[in-house]
């Protein structure tokens, strides 16, 4: 294989490894795209007639690595955005109930225990209009309408109400302070010579930092929703920025 002709069409895998403390952090599998970008600066000393160029002085050596992919995970989402993984989640949830007699007034009964004070009740036909008056007492829920409103045991009302879960939940709790790790990235895909040859080919970027801009889109219609990473190639502390190795099986 000595300078072989080749060509790539194929994504790499990739492995990110923590900076810090060299564990593996994430195997991603499943991107569609990965680009390497080397850039660098050139400035030039000028001298004589035409004010030509004399001399080039290179540097400010940097890059990028660009990653797209349609597959997502929680540990993903962590890596771009440094946020910290919580075990229980708050969200608001909206459900509709059926009204049964209570004495002067009706109740209803909700599929969880609401978080105090977040309780909303709306009559079927005005969603977020005019509020019913409630009590909560756990999931169990008090009415009691007003005279303005004619409300009848089996009628549906519209509830909205805080949910607490702490159970087989994954959050991702993003700060304004959250920052993201720094990472050792190690690449792996095939090159194919023109004699039809599969030559593993390996890359690896020394330090390599996310950057803090994700794009999350949910859409009824065409391709499933794609992620984009782009991470800054930075120098570790022996200047290493990136190795591209090219392997030659016996």
């Amino acid at each position: 294989m000595p300078n072989a002709n080749m060509a790539n069409r194929e994504v790499c895998d990739l492995i990110f490894v923590d900076y810090t403390t060299k564990k593996p952090f994430l195997n991603l599998d499943f991107a569609n795209v990965s680009t390497t970008e080397l850039t660098g600066e050139s400035t030039f000393a000028y001298g004589g007639k035409g004010y030509p160029k004399r001399v080039r002085f290179a540097g400010e050596k940097s890059g990028t690595l660009t990653i797209e992919t349609q597959i997502q995970t929680v540990k993903l989402w962590q890596l771009i955005t440094g946020g910290e993984v919580k075990n229980s989640a708050e969200f608001v949830t909206r459900t509709e109930a059926v009204l049964e007699a209570k004495e002067d007034a009706f109740s209803f009964t909700l599929p969880d225990t609401p978080v105090a004070g977040s309780v909303v009740v709306y009559p079927i036909g005005d969603d977020c209009g005019a509020e019913i008056a409630c009590e909560a007492n756990g999931s169990e829920i008090t009415v009691k309408p007003d005279a303005s409103m004619a409300l009848a045991a089996g009628d549906k009302v519209i509830v909205y109400y805080m949910k607490t879960v702490s159970e087989n939940v994954k959050r991702i709790n993003v700060k304004s302070t959250s920052i993201p790790k720094n990472f050792i990235v190690y690449g792996d895909t095939v090159m194919k010579t023109e004699d039809e040859e599969l030559l593993p080919y390996r890359f690896v970027a020394a330090k390599c930092a996310p950057q803090s801009n994700m794009s999350l889109s949910f859409s009824n219609n065409g391709d499933p929703g794609t992620i984009t990473i782009t991470c800054d190639l930075l120098a570790d502390s022996d200047n290493n920025i990136l190795d591209l190795i090219l392997i030659e099986e016996a």
